[in-house]
């Protein structure tokens, strides 16, 4: 793992560790064997596939601020490798996000055709691989503790806030 601006390879570890600790607390076994994690600095590329037998969390970060956190299943292919750099291609994703607040980011000059080319150059991404025989309850339970840990720009819509 490479050191990051914001959340570096210390302070991923050390919340993995805490993850591993809340899930003794709700009585789940999280073995260390059973999570891994990419580290992609700024540029990156979107991965290319989800690994076969796992499933994600996932933290973009920008700017030293932690911009948007999602997880997908064993199955969710297309919202781990390119939903997110593209503003059409669900109702949620980042780069909708930051178009629609492009200003209050102190960001010109994005659009629909280029959002996704910004964000591969410019915000790191974390990705949180863990055994899918570990079951979606906790995959849920991830993305929960580094949403309450890490409180994204984006997550959610305003409704639910």
């Amino acid at each position: 793992m490479d050191a990051l601006p914001g959340l570096g390879k210390s302070e991923v570890g050390a919340l993995i560790e805490n993850f591993m600790a809340v899930g003794g607390l709700a009585g789940v076994a999280i073995p260390p064997e059973a999570v891994a994690v990419e580290m992609l600095p700024a540029p990156h590329r979107s991965p290319s596939v989800l690994p076969a037998g796992k499933m994600a969390v996932y933290i973009f970060q920008w700017g030293g601020q932690c911009l948007k956190i999602g997880k997908v299943g064993p199955k969710s292919q297309a919202r781990y490798t390119s939903h997110h750099y593209s503003p059409g291609s669900s109702n949620s994703n980042l780069a909708r996000c930051i178009l629609k607040e492009c200003a209050s980011l102190g960001i010109s000059g994005l659009s629909t055709d280029n959002v996704g080319a910004w964000i591969k150059e410019n915000t790191d991404r974390i990705n949180i691989l863990l055994d899918d025989r570990l079951g979606i309850p906790v995959l849920s339970m991830l993305e929960a503790f580094l949403h309450c840990r890490l409180k994204p720009r984006f997550e959610g819509f305003e409704s639910q806030k």
